[in-house]
Parts: C-alpha cells; sequence; structure tokens
C-alpha cells in the first residue's frame, strides 16, 4: 500500500517536529491533499492508525483537508478551479492552462503537548 509508506514518510516529518519542540506527543496533524497528489485520502486515512503506533502521535487526530484543483489560464490569465481530468480554464473555457494547485500533499500544521515528556520515538 503506497499510502502507507506516505503516511511513515509524514510522521518521520511530525516526529522532528516534535522532538524539536520537546513535545510528548502529538495531538493533531492536518494534512492538505489535492486530487492529483496520487495520494487517495481515504486510504491515508485508514494507514494512519498503523503508521502511527509506537510514535508521539499514536493518539493523534488526522485531520485531511482536499484540495481543489487550479489551473491559470494563458489566454485571460483567470485562476480558476478545473476537474482533474479537464484542466479547462473556468472563465474562458480556454484549454492554454498551467496547472497552479491541486497536485500537492502538504503538511499544514502540528498540535503539540509539551506536557510529560514521552519516551515513544526518543
Amino acid at each position: 500500500m503506497h499510502e502507507l509508506a506516505v503516511c511513515q514518510g509524514l510522521l518521520r516529518q511530525v516526529e522532528a517536529i516534535a522532538r524539536e519542540h520537546q513535545a510528548g506527543r502529538v495531538t493533531r496533524i492536518v494534512v492538505r491533499i489535492g486530487p492529483l497528489s496520487g495520494v487517495e485520502p481515504d486510504l491515508l486515512a485508514g494507514a494512519f492508525p498503523l503508521a502511527a503506533a509506537a510514535t508521539r502521535a499514536a493518539a493523534a487526530e488526522l485531520i485531511i483537508e482536499r484540495l481543489p484543483v487550479r489551473v491559470h489560464c494563458h489566454t485571460c490569465g483567470a485562476e480558476t478551479e478545473a476537474t482533474p481530468n479537464r484542466l479547462l480554464c473556468g472563465a474562458c473555457g480556454d484549454w492554454h492552462t498551467r496547472l497552479v494547485g491541486g497536485d500537492e500533499m502538504l503538511l499544514a500544521s502540528v498540535e503539540l503537548d509539551r506536557g510529560a515528556e514521552s519516551r515513544i520515538g526518543s
């Protein structure tokens, strides 16, 4: 499962942030995922508990925000939303567009608990 490996990479970043801020545990993780990112949000959510076990994020809430596909039109200059399989300008309908969003997976925020230090993941 590709999403398990993605989740493990995400949790390495989260663990590094928690360690840097001397947090005992992670309480909430917010991730933003576009439909062209190659990551299936539902599968990522399903892989999270397995990947997070025995880490500072074991009891963390995972919030996944789904981002729209956005394009910039070279013809009219508009930036609009588009569907993943039709990257047409939403303003003029032209196909001369450039993808500007929707292919990303971003770690948006991490909430930490700096209470009692945890030995997990140290």
